[in-house]
């Protein structure tokens, strides 16, 4: 009797009661932990490379990371269909439905990631090529994405099974779970890259390893709840086709911010190494001192769907009005700490000339646009989560093309910080536009719509 109230708790949901703002801030908080762990992986490889002070290294982590976003992109939309599907299940009481539907999709993103991992690793040069990269940079950016690219499906994996954790509101063991992968990558990245002189392979080489350690946490985390079992073979395609139908706008949409950020760079390698440098550390900079903002569209997509599928309405408003208070207060605590240690970050990634020209301008005022950027995400989550993917991928896609090439172009012949001023203001008409479309929505969905 008391296994069966016990797994009742289990899988109650959560987010139809209690505080939205207490859900938030707790969802949002362990999640900042979580996703910092993510992005430090990154952030780490960066740093340790710059201590070898050769900007060649630094341009070369740029290139291959601008790469790895746009296959970060494909796993987190992967993972946005498996958290709305489960959490909406779970709202709605049919965890059965869910265990089996999430069970299906597991397999399902395995393959499609191995798939791609192993196309991008056979024709990295030529995309790297593609990108601007020659010479040295291009050569040491092959080494580093050929080791890595074939275990994108850890990350994957990953991504999907942290998100299962968050769908089931257990946001403590979903941070835990990323948070395993910064503590690897922090206790290997200066063993191979600082005592054992391996450069990028070895950032690369920790950066599997850190991986490979989320994903086996990641499926002892869900044992709990069993909600993964043995896939049911002939509901496998049908099942899986039903979250890819959610997780293909997703990944058009989150491919948009690095196919903005693959032009971006590809416009830095117009100028000096030193400026690639730049734009690099602050791409590395923005997720970790924004992990909060980022984190919310993924903490807050559960609690929209959970209630969603209860059918509370005002709930859902709040959540979304919460969640704006909070992106605002955020930027502006990361610009008074920007605008007063811009020092200590031209330092810590021995900028020169260009790229330190470039981070003070950043942390002057070009910071201000992660605001507007906020704005975005979190409706695009909103609308992933409601069943209107493909109003985020046209917001997304709308700033990464329109919202960036035009502005960037402009920018260029004003040199790097032009590009960089171009890329900050191309995003303002977009988050604007994405919030108040996003309560359009909530205000006039149907809520008795089939899951």
């Amino acid at each position: 009797m008391k296994k069966s109230a016990d797994t009742k708790a289990i899988h109650k949901p959560r987010f139809c009661e209690g505080s939205i703002m207490r859900h938030v801030i707790v969802m949002a908080g362990t999640g900042t932990v979580g996703l910092m762990a993510v992005f430090l992986v990154d952030f780490l490889n960066l740093f340790y490379i710059s201590r070898l002070g050769n900007s060649h290294f630094t341009a070369a982590i740029g290139f291959s990371n601008a790469i790895g976003f746009l296959q970060m992109g494909i796993c987190i939309g992967m993972s946005i269909g498996t958290v709305v599907v489960t959490a909406r299940l779970i709202g709605a009481g049919q965890y059965e439905r869910a265990k089996r539907m999430v069970s299906s999709f597991v397999i399902f993103t395995t393959i499609i990631m191995i798939l791609i991992g192993l196309t991008v690793a056979f024709f990295n040069r030529e995309i790297l090529y593609l990108l601007g990269a020659r010479g040295i940079v291009l050569n040491q950016a092959s080494h580093f994405i050929v080791i890595v690219s074939p275990f994108l499906f850890l990350i994957g994996l990953g991504m999907v099974l942290s998100g299962l954790l968050r769908a089931m509101g257990d946001a403590k063991r979903s941070m835990n779970v990323t948070i395993i992968g910064a503590l690897i990558a922090g206790i290997l990245d200066p063993i191979f890259i600082l005592v054992f002189h391996l450069g990028l392979e070895g950032a690369a080489i920790s950066t599997v390893c850190s991986r490979l350690g989320v994903v086996l946490l990641g499926f002892y985390s869900l044992r709990r709840y069993e909600l993964l079992e043995k896939p049911q073979w002939n509901f496998f395609i049908p099942d899986s086709l039903k979250i890819l139908k959610i997780s293909f706008p997703a990944i058009l949409t989150n491919l948009a911010t690095p196919v903005g950020g693959l032009f971006v760079i590809h416009t830095m390698s117009n100028f000096s190494s030193d400026a690639i440098s730049g734009q690099t550390a602050i791409d590395r900079i923005i997720p970790v001192a924004f992990a909060f903002v980022f984190a919310l569209t993924g903490s807050v997509g559960p609690i929209i769907s959970q209630n969603y599928g209860a059918g509370l309405r005002e709930r859902m408003q709040e959540t979304l009005i919460v969640s704006l208070k909070l992106v605002c207060l955020c930027v502006l605590c990361a610009w008074v700490i920007f605008f007063l240690s811009q020092d200590l970050f031209v330092r810590m990634f021995s900028l020169k000339a260009e790229g330190e020209a470039l981070m003070r301008l950043f942390c002057h005022w070009v910071i201000i646009n992660n605001l507007f950027l906020g704005m975005l995400f979190v409706s695009n989550t909103a609308f992933n989560n409601l069943g209107y993917p493909l109003f985020a991928t046209f917001f997304n896609w709308g700033r990464a093309t329109l919202g960036t090439i035009p502005f960037v172009s402009i920018g260029m012949s004003y040199g790097p910080q032009g590009v960089l001023i171009g890329q900050a203001l191309g995003v303002v008409p977009f988050g604007i536009m994405a919030v108040c479309c996003a309560f359009f929505v909530i205000k006039n969905i149907r809520m008795d719509r089939p899951i």
